[in-house]
């Protein structure tokens, strides 16, 4: 085991936490779960598999992964999503890592899937995203949708080896209540800063998200699954300004 806690946030995550947690458990002794209100059996599956679990009220996905890294016993932090699963060469990577210096966060390559097929190509195909960092000095900023890290002065980032599996969505209908759901969320944000919204963003970035994903990074070779995607980038662009104009 390493000196490193891994962070999950859940709600209802009962069909999908059990195999996130046993991967993890090869990885440190330390999984700290901050949990949502779940009606299934999440809580239960996490306790018996040995992890450390909290429920939290919701204040956003920064602000309840910030939660989770206070109860951490370690000061490295690994955010982990409960869809998420760290290969192989991941594991072998964070055994070998050298953690000494507090400046330094990790970049993660990842592995997206639509339903059981890996995206290649597109804004899934080309993701990686900085996962493991020292909580003396950086931290999740507080907002309620795609939350980033807050990298203060002085921080290097390095990207290591291995990859995450990230298992986004098992079907259309999921990809598209997603995009909605994402999209509302962004919307209030925007409303709660006071954000204006023009023409061009409303009828422009939907169709350049569209192009940039299908056609500039290559989406269609994905076949159907890359088109859905790009779609569901339009359509999810599109909806959160809408709803911001519309103020809902």
């Amino acid at each position: 085991m390493i000196p490193v806690s891994i962070v999950i946030i859940t709600k209802n995550e009962a069909e999908i936490i059990a195999n996130c947690i046993n991967t993890c458990k090869l990885i440190t002794d330390n999984i700290v779960i901050v949990d949502n209100g779940s009606t299934d059996n999440t809580l239960k599956i996490a306790e018996d598999l040995g992890c450390e679990v909290y429920q939290e009220s919701w204040d956003g996905y920064g602000a309840n992964k910030n939660k989770g890294v206070l109860y951490a016993h370690y000061n490295w932090i690994l955010s982990i999503d409960a869809d998420e699963i760290p290969d192989q060469e991941l594991i072998n990577t964070l055994h070998n890592l050298n953690l000494t210096d507090p400046k330094i966060a990790f970049d993660i390559p990842f592995k997206n899937y639509f339903g059981s097929k890996r995206i290649r190509f597109g804004n899934w195909g080309y993701d990686h995203r900085i996962r493991l960092f020292n909580r003396h000095l950086v931290k999740w900023h507080e907002s309620k949708v795609h939350e980033k890290l807050q990298l203060p002065a002085g921080i290097k980032v390095k990207r290591i080896g291995g990859h995450i599996h990230h298992y986004t969505v098992k079907n259309l209908k999921e990809c598209d209540h997603k995009a909605i759901y994402y999209a509302r969320l962004s919307a209030n944000q925007y409303i709660s800063n006071g954000k204006k919204i023009s023409f061009l963003k409303i009828y422009v970035s939907p169709i350049f998200g569209f192009v940039k994903d299908y056609v500039l990074k290559l989406g269609f070779l994905d076949g159907f699954e890359g088109l859905d995607i790009a779609l569901t980038i339009y359509k999810n662009t599109w909806l959160k300004y809408h709803f911001v104009k519309q103020k809902i």
